[in-house]
């Protein structure tokens, strides 16, 4: 681990992040969502973080997600503005694969992982949504994809809260992404998390 005042801290055991987190004795809520792919009413979900952040005391609660500033990452300027100590946990892949990181977290801790998050094919959290999920004292999820849904998952299983409003992914960007992959374009865009919440 980088010395303690860096702001982009490196582990390569999810533990460490979660201690870390820990010992500063906040609850910490963190949001989960669409990333890169972003979402179709970016001012909508702005209204949904502001009014999620209201209901949050800044004295008592640190604000986590995923550090990059895209999609749900739009979280931490509003946190940032109205007082709220920030953090991000996110995979090295971010590092290798250029991410764009949020400017507004206070520290990120860079998890070594092979994966962005999610199940690994064993079956089990990958270090980084380990990380993610046992730093977390309450999730608050806006819409979420694949990964956001095996965090869920793992939270719930855990009996820790989580809160969920519906919000659709960037149309044109989810098309886009099953195009260069070569699936069949989506036609229905609220993701894996509203399914979730929707069965």
């Amino acid at each position: 681990m980088e010395h303690a005042s860096a702001r982009i801290v490196h582990v390569t055991d999810p533990n460490q992040a979660v201690d870390a987190i820990r010992s500063k004795g906040h609850r910490i809520v963190t949001f989960m969502g669409f990333s890169g792919g972003g979402y179709e009413d970016p001012e909508r979900v702005s209204d949904l973080l502001r009014g999620f952040l209201a209901g949050l005391d800044p004295r008592s609660v640190t604000v986590c997600s995923g550090a990059t500033a895209d999609g749900i990452g739009a979280v931490y300027p509003i946190a940032k503005t109205l007082g709220f100590a920030t953090i991000g946990i996110v995979s090295s892949l971010a590092e290798s694969e250029h991410a764009r990181l949020s400017d507004t977290v206070n520290k990120i801790y860079v998890i070594g992982d092979k994966n962005w998050g999610g199940l690994r094919n064993d079956g089990t959290l990958s270090p980084t949504s380990v990380a993610m999920v046992d730093a977390s004292d309450e999730i608050i999820a806006i819409g979420g994809g694949d990964i956001a849904c095996d965090e869920i998952k793992a939270a719930i299983a855990a009996k820790k809260p989580v809160r969920f409003a519906a919000a659709e992914m960037n149309h044109a960007a989810a098309i886009e992404k099953a195009r260069r992959k070569g699936e069949t374009p989506p036609e229905e865009f609220q993701g894996p998390v509203y399914r979730l919440f929707n069965c």
